[in-house]
């Protein structure tokens, strides 16, 4: 992607920006002497994990810092103008005339009372871009620009109607509906399937490439941006430790931190993190294929499932199917649609596809949590639909899920101590002092120092929680756990050493994990084996090595395809 800052007069200045929040524990150094410039219709990205201040440093240029926060140094110049300590009233005038905003979660940042079309229309009526008998129009021709279907029937639903892709598509809508010379875009697709990401994306850079707008990107994905943007600045600490052309920083990183970003991100071309030390079903079978093809009947039946010994898999699925009835409707949702696959111990199944594809539905049912309208489910060769109340309670402590947001899924108001040790105390393992033996234990095994046991879930980071997940996980020394996109709202580093600690993990104490993704680059380095799931039915499942290289349906492709940087080379 071609260079254009050095011979464009910038649109944004910032020199030397540092910012602080003012916390009960004193000032805090958010950001500190950042200096960036972006050239008119450029696209430049900030890279950095969380509370590197890449956030804080876009927050600051649009003038939303949180409470607490204020530029005390640096300047902020917008088409030549200070706004830095620019008064509110002013800010409000250049906050979506000037500077639009796509921020990162949608579904919060969307009044959930307010029609779609109500918040399209207040950002054109508040500018003066639209009045009382023209803003109708100008709301769908807004909704139209930013790809979502029948804009005029959309125009009238609320939030929780729209899927995640098309409430994205809304805040687009809002942050370019009045034509801003800047768009700040802040993750705006880390929660999305890698189809849907391509599209918001294509969506944003059709947009302003059409209005001349510049786009600001906040990411922490390193292939997106050597895929989207023309210079990339990495943030590290509150401070700029390196930036240039994208791919001159990403094919030849020159600070330490940078190197770390790319030496961890994940890459389709990358292999497994940790190697299998017993043999791989692939070899053990006659063929790599998981999914027998017969003619006129839909891919579904595992071919290793039948030829293997039961003995040889801890999970047996067969022709599974749950169906919901939808009211107002004749015909029901068929979330799950006669999938069949398999888990060999001590192995790594992993179960990609876009949202709504049947994965988490999949994995419910095998938690037990979700009853299947059909099928059957064999765990160590006995069918969970037939268990009685004492096999049920033994099946539960030898399955164990892992959720992806590790603060949702850990009780704010308990300690780490008592957070790990609640399933230990539920069924009763051991004497007091055994219990809390096992949980420092358990610390130790997912690398947190004992002095996290005060601590709540609230003193820890995203990583550190997701560490005390797994360790709780593992309380009950389960033989299966399901992980259900355990690493999806982690940073690279963070998310590379969760997945490490995974495979660690599993090689020590032979687990088996059904692993739910929709990122594939993360699947080719944890997983043995691969089930394509779209539409709820299951179109393709094969090793690991065989879906990477040779995939053979369309939609697997297009998947693969999708992935930002698929096709760059960046440094590892």
């Amino acid at each position: 992607m071609k260079d254009t800052s050095m011979n464009a007069q910038p649109l944004l200045q910032v020199e030397g920006l540092t910012v602080d929040f003012t916390t009960m524990d004193g000032v805090v150094h958010a950001v500190e002497g950042v200096d960036l410039e972006i050239a008119a219709g450029q696209t430049v990205a900030i890279v950095g994990e969380s509370g590197s201040g890449k956030s804080t440093t876009a927050m600051a240029i649009i003038g939303l810092l949180a409470g607490g926060g204020r530029v005390t140094a640096g300047s902020i110049r917008l088409d030549g103008r200070e706004i830095a300590h620019a008064p509110e009233h002013e800010m409000r005038t250049i906050r979506g005339r000037h500077i639009g905003l796509v921020p990162q979660d949608p579904m919060s940042n969307l009044n959930p009372v307010a029609k779609i079309g109500t918040q399209v229309a207040e950002t054109l009526l508040v500018h003066g871009l639209a009045n009382r008998q023209n803003v109708s129009a100008k709301v769908v021709e807004a909704l139209t620009s930013a790809g979502l279907p029948e804009p005029e029937r959309r125009a009238k639903q609320y939030p929780h109607e729209f899927s995640g892709g098309m409430r994205q598509r809304a805040l687009i809508a809002i942050g370019l509906a009045c034509k801003p010379r800047l768009l700040i875009a802040d993750e705006p697709t880390s929660a999305l399937d890698v189809t849907v990401q391509q599209t918001i994306l294509d969506q944003i850079g059709t947009m302003t490439r059409e209005l001349g707008t510049a786009v600001l990107l906040i990411t922490h994905d390193l292939g997106l941006a050597a895929e989207r943007a023309e210079r990339v600045i990495v943030m590290h600490r509150g401070k700029v430790v390196e930036q240039g052309p994208a791919m001159q920083i990403l094919e030849n990183p020159q600070h330490p931190y940078t190197q770390s970003l790319v030496k961890a991100a994940p890459s389709v071309a990358a292999v497994r993190l940790i190697p299998q030390a017993a043999p791989s079903l692939v070899e053990r079978a006659e063929t790599p294929s998981l999914v027998e093809r017969a003619e006129g009947e839909s891919k579904r039946v595992l071919d290793e499932a039948a030829a293997a010994p039961a003995s040889d898999y801890i999970v047996e699925i067969e022709n599974l199917t749950k169906v919901y009835p939808v009211r107002g409707r004749r015909e029901d949702f068929v979330a799950v649609n006669d999938v069949s696959l398999a888990i060999p111990r001590g192995e790594t199944v992993a179960i990609v596809g876009e949202s709504g594809s049947g994965k988490t539905t999949t994995a419910r049912m095998l938690l037990k949590v979700v009853e299947p309208t059909s099928g059957t489910i064999r765990f160590d060769g006995q069918d969970i639909a037939s268990m009685s109340r004492a096999e049920s309670r033994s099946f539960r402590q030898r399955v164990q899920p892992i959720f992806q947001d590790p603060y949702s899924s850990l009780n704010p108001m308990f300690t780490i101590e008592r957070l790990i040790g609640e399933p230990l105390d539920f069924y009763k393992r051991g004497s007091r002092s055994e219990r809390r033996a096992r949980v420092r234990k358990l610390l130790d095994d997912v690398a947190l120092p004992q002095s996290m046991l005060r601590r709540y879930p609230s003193e820890l980071s995203g990583g550190q929680r997701q560490r005390v997940a797994i360790a709780r996980a593992l309380a009950l020394s389960p033989d299966l756990v399901v992980c259900d996109e355990p690493v999806s709202a982690l940073d690279v580093l963070v998310q590379d050493q969760i997945l490490t600690l995974l495979g660690d993990l599993q090689r020590e104490y032979g687990l088996s994990y059904l692993f739910i993704s929709h990122d594939l680059a993360v699947v080719r380095l944890i997983s043995d084996y691969v089930c394509v799931m779209k539409d709820g039915a299951l179109v393709e499942a094969a090793s690991s090595e065989e879906i990477f290289t040779n995939p053979r349906d369309p939609y697997t492709r297009r998947l693969l395809a999708s992935i930002p940087g698929n096709e760059l080379n960046i440094a590892s």
